[in-house]
Formats: C-alpha cells, sequence, structure tokens
C-alpha cells in the first residue's frame, strides 16, 4: 500500500467512524444497521487501546442478540447488541415507567442501550484480556467498564450525548428504591448480590444509573489515554 493509498483508507475510516458515531446513541429498527453503525465504532476503540498497549490481541466483535439482559460481552469474545423491538414487554415496561411515556422510555432504550453501554461492554472485554484472573461480576468491575466508556465517548466528541444520559440518568435514579440495607456498603452489597440484581432492572438500575452519575460528576478524572496508562500500569 503506498502513502496515497494509506492516507485515502484513513480518511475514508475516519469519515466512516464519524457517520457511525453521528447515527449512534438511538433507537435501530434492523438489525444488519445496527451491526453496521457499531463496528466502525468498536473498530475505533479497538485502534485506540492498540495504540496504547499495541501487544493486545484485541478480538472482540458485535453480534445481534436480544436478551432480558440487553447488552453484554460473553465470554466468547463477542458484545451481544439488543433490538428495540424485541425488547421483552416486561422491560419495555420498565423503560415506559421510568421514562414516563413509551416515547421516552425508547428514546432511554437507545441513548443507552444503542449508544453508550457500546463501550461499556468493550470496557469488560478490555479487562477480560489483560487481567481476567481478577474479572468478577460486581461493583468495581462495572464501575470500570462506566469510566472507560464515559471518557472514550468525550475523547471523540460525544460530550451532547453523555450530557443527555445523565440527565435521564439523574431521572431515573430519583425514581429507583435503594435496595441496599441501611449501614451496608453499595460496593459490597452489589458484589455479593450481583447476579440477583441483574435479575430486577429496578435494583441493577440503581447501581449502573448511580455510578454513571457518580463518575459524569468526577472532575478529578484523567483524559481517556492517561486512565488506560494508568490502569494498565497496575495490572
Amino acid at each position: 500500500m503506498n502513502t496515497k493509498t494509506f492516507l485515502l483508507y484513513c480518511c475514508l475510516f475516519t469519515a466512516t467512524t464519524l457517520q457511525a458515531q453521528q447515527k449512534w446513541f438511538s433507537v435501530f429498527t434492523d438489525s444488519a444497521k445496527l451491526l453496521k453503525t457499531a463496528n466502525p465504532i468498536t473498530t475505533q476503540f479497538k485502534k485506540d487501546i492498540k495504540k496504547l498497549q499495541p501487544n493486545i490481541r484485541f478480538n472482540t466483535d458485535n453480534i445481534i442478540n436480544t436478551s432480558p439482559y440487553l447488552i453484554y460481552y460473553g465470554l466468547n469474545d463477542h458484545v451481544n447488541l439488543p433490538l428495540w423491538s424485541q425488547v421483552i414487554p416486561p422491560i419495555k415496561q420498565f423503560f415506559t415507567g421510568v421514562g414516563g411515556s413509551p416515547q421516552e422510555g425508547e428514546k432511554i432504550f437507545g441513548l443507552f442501550f444503542n449508544g453508550f453501554y457500546l463501550i461499556h461492554e468493550y470496557g469488560h472485554a478490555l479487562q477480560y484480556m489483560v487481567d481476567s484472573a481478577h474479572t468478577q461480576l460486581g461493583y468495581s468491575n462495572e464501575y470500570l467498564a462506566n469510566t472507560i466508556a464515559i471518557l472514550w465517548w468525550r475523547k471523540n466528541g460525544k460530550q451532547a450525548q453523555l450530557k443527555a444520559c445523565y440527565d435521564y440518568a439523574k431521572k431515573i435514579y430519583k425514581q429507583l428504591p435503594n435496595p441496599v440495607p441501611a449501614g451496608e456498603d453499595v460496593a459490597t452489597y452489589f458484589t455479593k448480590n450481583y447476579e440477583k440484581a441483574a435479575s430486577d432492572p429496578n435494583v441493577y438500575g440503581f447501581m449502573q444509573w448511580g455510578q454513571f452519575i457518580t463518575i459524569y460528576e468526577d472532575k478529578s478524572l484523567p483524559n481517556f489515554d492517561t486512565y488506560i496508562k494508568n490502569y494498565l500500569k497496575k495490572l
């Protein structure tokens, strides 16, 4: 590949990634479009990680698989993406309830589950690759994934989308009952009861949206590159 061809490829890839990001953070009705839009975004995330740690073998990819977990990283090295049309009625009702209407509920789903949480799940994939011995389902691992996602989206100019997520997170968080018993540490409770919490959107939402609010408001966090470098140094 000569220099001109390489530069043209880089320009085309960047343009494709930007177009994908512009469509992201909204509900998709077509599985092919969902994948086509997600793939350039996650390719860029993997490229950003490899710039910081060239020896990482990052083979994670995206598949369509709507389940009650909505979006998740599986140990088959896939990130499972959900379609709103395939989400089961009780979970749709949850979104309608916290949103105040079906339209608002659908918008919340798009912002978070066809939006923010894509990179959150790639944060889990990164953690599993570089620190599998300590990758357990729990509060601290979710906090790490949420931090990685917020910082990466900021790096990529998605401040407006993050602000929309933040505003909805605050609205939802106020509505959810605190499931943590009095006197018990929040992180300990969710780590100990993770599987149970994950099966209840009210309980799991309390943890996830609470973390989002805390991380978003944390002015002490560095930029994405510095955060990842520091994280990898500690391993």
